[in-house]
């Protein structure tokens, strides 16, 4: 018998959940059988792009009608949360939601508690840590090819310290395999840091790790925009890209570069996505994690809150997990509420694909 053929349901189907579409319709082992999407006309729009003929205004109308093995939720931030425990609720095997991953503690929590209690995969959005490459890179760290993690760093932590720091934060943890367990930060503006969103706020500050490395961060960019580990012998640094790697130094004391070698992978054309449902697949088929989990986005807003919590209180000393869980930070606009309600709604013409 061959492999089994996953029911996909898309929860969600603008701009970013079309991506989504477009990756499961390629796949051989994955058959999109529902979407849910608010906008009637982009509804029917992405129905006859992806051949779909169950439509639905939400998640809940179509969790009554259609029992699907696989959802993805790529719903404006805001809804996220109603929509993953909806699907737990009703019995899915695996849920996927993109980043970044709500805005209020207690909603994360939820949603990763309400998934574990029910023993479903809960996987992360389009994150760069899904990247195939960058988890090779973190598996020759793991294993020991660059010796001790000595420290580390992030680059350009500003602008969305949720929204797009999501992105850094993950990387870091996967890299130093380890998490923040302690913030010191300074930031601006003032005005932005007595907000409620992460929309441009710049943070400079340490993360301590509960490997007991520090991670420095600086919020606008350096040489570098991403994230470094280092350790005596040797350095890796990705900066929105596969990561260069280096080992040893050359006659001057410099660090070398070498040639990461890193293999080719299917479905590459779409990007870091690939290895963010791919892992997912294979996570509900029993074998490892997602490569970005529930929890991975958990922590990332949850950093992102005590970065800024920090930071607006005079750099006052956070210890993590926080306390209040009723703590949030709100992504900006187009990501709280979509684009349509933000001032960029997608043409239909955009939608069908043409």
């Amino acid at each position: 018998m061959g492999k089994p053929v996953y029911k996909v349901a898309i929860i969600g189907c603008g701009r970013m959940g079309q991506v989504y579409a477009e990756a499961y319709r390629a796949y051989p082992d994955t058959e999109i059988v529902a979407i849910a999407e608010f906008s009637e006309e982009r509804r029917v729009a992405v129905g006859e792009r992806f051949g779909v003929k169950a439509l639905f205004p939400d998640a809940e109308s179509l969790l009554k009608d259609i029992a699907p093995d696989l959802v993805s939720v790529v719903t404006p931030v805001k809804y996220t949360r109603d929509a993953v425990v909806a699907c737990a609720q009703a019995g899915v095997k695996g849920i996927s939601a993109e980043k970044p991953f709500g805005g209020k503690l207690e909603d994360a929590d939820e949603m990763v508690d309400e998934c574990a209690s029910r023993n479903v995969i809960f996987a992360g959005g389009n994150l760069q840590r899904a990247m195939n490459e960058v988890q090779d890179a973190a598996s020759r760290i793991r294993q020991g090819d660059f010796g001790n993690i000595q420290g580390a760093s992030i680059h350009g932590f500003g602008g969305e310290i949720s929204g797009g720091g999501c992105q850094h934060i993950s990387v870091m943890r996967l890299f130093t395999d380890a998490e923040v367990e302690e913030i010191v930060a300074w930031g601006s503006p003032e005005e932005q840091l007595k907000g409620d969103t992460d929309e441009g706020i710049l943070v400079h500050g340490i993360f301590r790790m509960n490997s007991g490395i520090d991670c420095a961060v600086f919020g606008t960019p350096t040489p570098s925009r991403g994230v470094e580990v280092w350790s005596e012998e040797g350095l890796v640094k990705w900066d929105w890209a596969p990561p260069r790697l280096y080992s040893g130094f050359d006659s001057k004391g410099e660090r070398m570069e070498i040639d990461p070698g890193y293999p080719d992978y299917p479905w590459s054309e779409f990007g870091y996505l690939t290895g963010s449902l791919r892992s997912f697949i294979r996570a509900v088929e029993g074998s490892g994690e997602p490569w970005v989990t529930g929890h991975d986005l958990r922590q990332a807003l949850e950093v992102a809150i005590a970065a800024k919590h920090s930071a607006g209180h005079n750099a006052k000393l956070v210890k993590l997990p926080l306390e209040d869980r009723t703590m949030s930070l709100l992504p900006r606009p187009y990501r709280w509420l979509g684009g349509d309600l933000a001032g960029n709604p997608q043409s239909l013409k955009e939608a069908a694909g043409s």
